[in-house]
């Protein structure tokens, strides 16, 4: 009889193995994360690079969905085309299939828990033992995945061979192969880890409650059930990320359709022509043989196919507002759309400043916002900053190259500077987000009060920033600028003289005086990079030059 035990001694042998891939992947990822991501940039010049160097990484990593996520930041960033993102992908779907051959091979034919739980005992020992940035740290880290990987199959397989015993095979034998695909889609999109899904396959296959028909199957809709993070990562993403998504995808689709309806012929190659008679080595070959035809599939159409993807997904008012609708070549009216799309920039710095802090004002909540800017996290949201930047950025020297009345290049290059300092103005605000989180949420009342001490005094700065910009009176934007950044410098010396007296630096260790007096920094020097913005983007020439002799205005 089938035993509760039995039943979670498979699900918990399925977390096990997952657990020990998130373990693998990240120890990797912290001994060779950048020659891995300078390997794969280098390996995208073309398209055989591409489909090479993503095989090698996913073959070290284990993880084609995070070597997907991998080349879809690249892409995000403008590193890579959408052209080699889908070559560097076939060539993971390639790579992926290095585990099931090692647990193919070896894991069924040993005593598993007979090496991995002296190598889970000592790697485990070690990563406690060791620092957390130590390489030893990261080589354990590494030791216990790769353990936990067989311990997991270990579970998987008694979970198995136990439901083996009181279950009627019958039942399974006389399924289509549409009910296994299926079912191999729901489990990868479940535990979105298709190596984890090939191991549950596998050892259904070894323990015989399936058969080599039915496990080809389920591989194929695990091909595809392994797209559901991409989708998911590319869904709130730039028209890139979503073109790579979407091809993705296709690629798995199609190559899913096409050898869902030669199944049968090809179990016979397998089987009959090749001659595996391990059912084990035939899946594993099958799963191999699929990738591979994929990759001789697409190849030729690669540069075909991205071209075709560029037409989806067209920029639009998701990613900018007004510079997308204006060509660079009209000067007039791409200047004008520049300028607003430099404001509309502004303003989502403040809103992603304020919401740093949970904080919202009046005027903030009356503006012109990218419609899903609201709903995104705190760091969707700086990424799409970053992006809208380089947009900004991008649209600009192209403008500025076309340009060649003096007035105009002023112009121009003061919008840059603006861009360029509203960016600062975000970093900075990011890199305390630690602080802030750990300010918001201190029992410490001194911490506690400051953080919402700057919480309002930000309130209130930004509420000056967006009743400057709505100021319709050209002459008194000098004059009130220089009423703001007075109150930022005041406001930066009150904040030091507070942090320094003696009631408060007894109330506080000396690690959390530091973060106070980095935090106190940081704020000032995102308030001033917005003031320097505000200074090119609202005054001229002349107005902008006066305005930095003021006492006090260092860059």
């Amino acid at each position: 009889m089938l035993t509760t035990t039995d039943i979670w001694k498979l699900i918990a042998g399925i977390a096990i193995f997952m657990l020990g891939m998130n373990f693998l992947e990240d120890g990797l990822k912290k001994l060779t994360g950048r020659r891995f991501k300078l390997f794969l940039k280098r390996q995208t010049s073309n398209n055989l690079k591409a489909i090479t160097g993503g095989t090698i990484i996913t073959g070290f990593l284990q993880s084609s969905s995070v070597v997907s996520l991998m080349v879809l930041a690249f892409v995000g960033a403008g590193i890579i085309t959408v052209q080699n993102a889908l070559a560097v992908i076939l060539g993971a779907n390639l790579g992926t299939t290095f585990s099931s051959w090692i647990i193919a091979t070896v894991g069924f034919q040993i005593n598993i828990e007979s090496f991995s739980l002296p190598i889970a005992g000592i790697s485990g020992i070690a990563m406690m033992l060791a620092n957390k940035e130590n390489k030893l740290f990261h080589w354990s880290k590494l030791l216990f995945g790769f353990s936990f990987l067989f311990l997991g199959l270990s579970y998987i397989k008694t979970g198995m061979e136990n439901a083996v015993l009181n279950f009627d095979l019958g039942l399974l034998k006389e399924q289509p192969a549409i009910i296994y695909l299926l079912a191999g889609l729901l489990i990868t999109s479940l535990i979105q880890s298709s190596s984890a899904t090939v191991a549950i396959i596998l050892s259904a296959l070894n323990a015989n409650i399936i058969g080599l028909f039915a496990a080809t199957a389920m591989v194929l809709g695990s091909e595809t059930g392994t797209t559901i993070k991409l989708i998911l990562a590319s869904i709130k993403g730039i028209a890139a990320k979503k073109r790579v998504a979407l091809g993705t995808i296709s690629f798995n689709l199609i190559s899913t359709i096409i050898a869902l309806i030669f199944l049968l012929p090809i179990n016979n190659f397998i089987v009959e022509t090749i001659g595996i008679k391990n059912d084990l080595i035939a899946l594993v070959f099958f799963q191999t043989l699929l990738n591979l035809g994929g990759i001789i599939l697409f190849y030729p159409f690669l540069k075909m196919f991205g071209k075709l993807l560029e037409m989806c997904f067209k920029k639009n008012e998701k990613e900018t507002l007004f510079i997308h609708k204006v060509k660079y070549n009209e000067i007039e009216l791409a200047l004008s759309a520049l300028e607003k799309e430099t404001l509309h920039f502004i303003y989502h710095v403040a809103k992603f400043t304020l919401s740093a802090f949970n904080k919202s004002t009046e005027i903030l909540n009356n503006l012109q916002l990218y419609k899903d800017f609201e709903s995104k996290k705190i760091m969707e949201k700086y990424d799409y900053l970053k992006h809208l930047h380089g947009e900004l950025y991008s649209y600009s020297i192209k403008l500025q190259n076309l340009i060649s009345d003096k007035d105009l290049t002023i112009r121009v290059r003061q919008l840059i500077s603006t861009s360029r300092n509203i960016m600062y103005a975000a970093k900075s605000l990011k890199d305390i987000l630690p602080d802030i989180e750990q300010l918001k949420r201190s029992s410490n009342d001194t911490k506690f009060n400051y953080f919402h001490l700057t919480r309002n005094k930000l309130a209130e700065f930004y509420e000056e920033v967006i009743t400057l910009l709505k100021l319709n009176d050209h002459t008194m934007h000098a004059t009130e600028l220089a009423k703001i950044y007075k109150n930022v410098q005041e406001g930066y010396r009150e904040g030091l003289k507070d942090l320094y007296k003696e009631s408060l630096v007894k109330s506080l260790n000396e690690i959390e005086f530091s973060t106070l007096v980095n935090f106190n920094r940081e704020m000032y020097m995102s308030e001033k990079s917005i003031v320097f913005a505000l200074k090119d983007f609202l005054l001229n020439e002349k107005e902008s030059a006066y305005f930095e002799e003021l006492p006090g205005f260092i860059r």
